[in-house]
C-alpha cells in the first residue's frame, strides 16, 4: 500500500508542476517540449529509485521470516535418491509407495525427476518395528522425496534438497560416482545415507519386511551372515582407500565423521522402515535449525509438462514458504521472464509420484516443502530447472523480471558454446545441462550432429538435417544418446577406412614357395612366406632387385583354402597377384613390397 501512495504522490506533483507551466508558457509550444525534456532525467531517475526501494523492502522481508524461524515449526526435509543407473532407486521407492512406476519408465530407467511426498503417519507405520523409534517423537510433517536419474551428470539436484539415499549395490564394487554424491552433499550440512547393500542377493537370505532388519540378519543362516560382513567390510574398505569413513547406522556414534549405510532390500522391503527411521532420528536431532519452516519463498521449477484437458503446467518443488491461487508468479521463459497469475495448484495423493498422470487434489494454498503442480496461463514457453519467485505488490513484477532473466544468463554463461558443434536439446534445463555435462564426461568428439532427448523431431526437420548431413539422435534414455552416438562413429570409422585402405600401404617381405606357383602370367598365383611385416589385399608389390619393376596389387589371400584378410610374419599362404598389362615369369626371386619404406620404418 506505501507503493501506491508513493505513486499517487508522485502523480500530484506532475500535475501541480504542468499546471504551473500551463499558466507561465502558454505562449510557447517549444518551452514545453523543453520542459518535458528538463523532466526525462528526473523520471528516469525515479525509477532506478523504486528499484532500490523495492530491492530493500525485500531483503527486509527475507530478513523478517529468517528471524521467525522455529524449530517447532519443522517443514518436511528433502530428500533426493541417488545412486548408479539400475541399482534400484525407483524400485525402493516403489516399495514405500506400494506403486510400480520402474515398469513405466522407459527401459525401466529413470530418465527425469519426480517427486513423492511421504505423510507422517506412512512413516510412523513403516518404522513401528524398528528398535528404539517412538512414534510420538515424529515431529517433521514427513519427508519429500525426489528420484533421480542414475547418471552423474544429473548430480545438480543437490542444490535443493536437503539430505540423500545413495543406492549401492552390495555385489558391486564402489564407483567413484559415489563419492561424486559424498562431495556434494558436504556443502549441504547433510548427513548421506547409503542404503541399499542389496541383502536379498545374500545366498540363502530368509526375508522378513516385519522386523528389525540388524536383529533380523543376526537370525540368518551362518554363512549368510559371513558372506555379509564379508561384502561389509570389502565396501568399507573401498571407500576408506577414497578417505571416506563409512559404518552401520546402528553403530555410527559420529554422524559427522562417518558415512551411515542401512542394509535394505528393494525388491522385499527389508530394511526400508529401518532407512526411514535412521533419516528421521538423524534430521531431527542434527539439522532441525535448517529444516525450520520460513515463510521466505523458496521454490523451484522441475519440469514443464503439457496434460490433457489442463494444458501446459509446471512441476515445482516448495521447499519454503507458501503458493496461493492467484498469487502472481514470475518465471523465466525462452523469450524472456514470464508473469502470470496462479490459477490452479494441483498435488497428488500422498504416496504418489508427481510425474506420473493421478487424481489430483485442487488446493488453495500449499506450503512447503511439497512438491506441486501449477496450472498458469502462458507458460508454453517456460523453463525448467530455475527458480519461482511471486510479486506481492506491483512494483515488484518488473524488478523480479529482471532478476529472472539474470538468472537464466548466468546459467547460459556456464555452458561453452561455439557456432560449429553439437548442438543438444532436450526437453527442461536440467536434461540440458545434465546432457551438456555427458559431453564432457563421454569419449564424444565434435561433429555436426544434433542430440535430443524426449523431443520428437518433425519430419521437415528431419528432412533438412538429411540435405544438410547433419545426424540427429533421439533417445528417451540419456544413457542410450550416448550409446548411439559412438555406435555411428565406429560405422563411420569403418566405412572410412574400408574406402581408404587401399591407400594405407603395410610394408613387408615375402619370399616365393617355388614348389607353390600355380600360374606365373596375369593373374600371378602362387605361395609365399611372410618373412617380415605384414600382408594385406590390395598391397602393390615390386622386384627391388630388377629395377624395382612393379608387378601389381595382391587380389587375394588365402590360408588352408580360405580366404583371409591379412596374413602376418611367418604365415605360409597363396597369393593371387594383379598384373600390369605385360608378361612376367617368376620362378627364383624374391618379392619385396615397398622394401625402402620398410627399411626407413625400421
Amino acid at each position: 500500500m506505501k507503493t501506491k501512495s508513493f505513486w499517487i504522490k508522485l502523480e500530484e506533483s506532475e500535475e501541480e508542476k504542468s499546471e504551473e507551466e500551463t499558466e507561465s508558457e502558454e505562449e510557447s509550444e517549444s518551452e514545453e517540449e523543453s520542459s518535458s525534456e528538463d523532466e526525462s532525467p528526473k523520471s528516469k531517475i525515479t525509477k532506478e529509485e523504486v528499484m532500490e526501494i523495492v530491492r530493500q523492502r525485500l531483503a527486509k522481508r527475507r530478513e523478517s521470516a529468517e528471524a521467525k524461524r522455529s524449530t517447532d515449526n519443522l517443514r518436511a526435509p528433502v530428500i533426493c535418491v541417488l545412486g548408479h543407473v539400475d541399482t534400484g532407486k525407483t524400485k525402493m521407492l516403489d516399495t514405500i509407495r506400494r506403486t510400480n512406476v520402474q515398469d513405466g519408465e522407459a527401459g525401466g530407467i529413470t530418465q527425469q525427476i519426480g517427486a513423492t511426498q511421504v505423510p507422517a503417519d506412512a512413516i510412523k507405520e513403516r518404522c513401528k518395528q524398528v528398535r528404539d523409534f517412538t512414534p510420538e517423537l515424529v515431529k517433521i510433517p514427513g519427508f519429500l522425496i525426489i528420484d533421480t536419474p542414475g547418471h552423474e551428470s544429473f548430480a545438480y539436484v543437490h542444490i535443493f534438497s536437503d539430505n540423500s539415499i545413495s543406492v549401492h549395490a552390495a555385489l558391486r564394487s564402489v564407483i567413484l560416482r559415489f563419492l561424486l554424491w559424498i562431495s556434494l552433499y558436504e556443502t549441504t550440512f547433510f548427513q548421506s545415507a547409503m542404503p541399499k547393500l542389496s541383502i536379498d542377493r545374500l545366498y540363502g537370505y530368509e526375508s522378513n519386511p516385519r522386523k528389525d532388519v540388524y536383529q533380523h540378519l543376526k537370525s540368518q543362516p551362518q554363512n549368510t551372515q559371513l558372506e555379509f560382513k564379508e561384502r561389509y567390510e570389502k565396501i568399507v574398505g573401498e571407500f576408506a582407500e577414497q578417505a571416506v569413513n563409512v559404518c552401520l547406522s546402528n553403530q555410527n556414534k559420529n554422524v559427522e565423521e562417518y558415512v551411515s549405510m542401512v542394509p535394505t532390500s528393494a525388491y522385499l522391503g527389508d530394511g526400508i522402515g529401518n532407512l526411514m527411521a535412521y533419516i528421521v532420528a538423524t534430521t531431527q536431532k542434527y539439522h532441525a535449525e535448517k529444516l525450520s519452516f520460513c515463510e521466505e519463498l523458496d521454490a523451484t521449477v522441475m519440469e514443464v509438462k503439457s496434460i490433457p484437458g489442463l494444458g501446459t503446467t509446471i512441476d515445482v518443488i516448495l521447499v519454503n514458504g507458501r503458493l496461493r491461487v492467484g498469487d502472481i508468479i514470475v518465471i523465466t521463459g525462452t523469450d524472456g521472464a514470464i508473469m502470470t497469475p496462479i490459477r490452479e495448484l494441483l498435488m497428488p495423493q500422498p504416496l504418489k509420484e508427481l510425474r506420473v498422470k493421478n487424481d489430483y487434489g485442487h488446493y488453495k494454498e500449499v506450503r512447503g516443502a511439497q512438491g506441486v503442480k501449477v496450472l498458469a496461463k502462458g507458460l508454453e514457453k517456460a523453463l525448467a530447472g530455475l527458480p519461482l519467485m511471486i510479486a506481492h505488490k506491483e512494483d515488484e513484477i518488473d524488478f523480479l523480471k529482471l532478476e529472472a532473466e539474470a538468472q537464466l544468463s548466468r546459467a547460459l554463461m556456464s555452458i561453452k558454446r561455439k557456432a560449429e558443434g553439437v548442438y543438444v536439446q532436450a526437453s527442461t534445463l536440467g536434461s540440458l545441462e545434465a546432457l551438456l555435462e555427458l559431453e564432457w564426461v563421454s569419449p564424444i568428439s565434435i561433429l555436426p550432429l544434433l542430440k535430443c532427448q524426449h523431443w520428437s523431431i518433425e519430419r521437415d526437420a528431419q528432412l533438412f538435417a538429411d540435405q544438410e548431413k547433419v545426424k540427429i539422435f533421439q533417445a528417451d534414455i540419456i544413457y542410450h544418446l550416448e550409446d548411439n552416438f559412438l555406435k555411428y562413429r565406429e560405422e563411420l570409422r569403418l566405412k572410412a577406412r574400408r574406402e581408404n585402405e587401399h591407400l594405407a600401404i603395410f610394408p613387408c617381405k615375402l619370399r616365393i614357395l617355388p614348389q607353390h606357383v600355380f600360374n606365373a602370367r596375369n593373374p600371378i598365383v602362387c605361395g609365399v612366406t611372410v618373412e617380415a611385416g605384414q600382408l594385406k589385399r590390395g598391397t602393390p608389390i615390386c622386384v627391388p632387385s630388377k629395377d624395382c619393376i612393379f608387378l601389381g596389387a595382391i587380389a587375394s589371400i588365402e590360408r588352408n583354402h580360405e580366404e583371409v584378410l591379412l596374413a602376418r610374419t611367418g604365415d605360409e599362404v597363396g597369393t593371387g597377384c594383379l598384373l600390369l598389362p605385360m608378361y612376367i615369369y617368376i620362378i627364383y626371386i624374391y618379392i619385396y613390397i615397398y622394401i625402402y619404406i620398410f627399411i626407413e620404418r625400421l
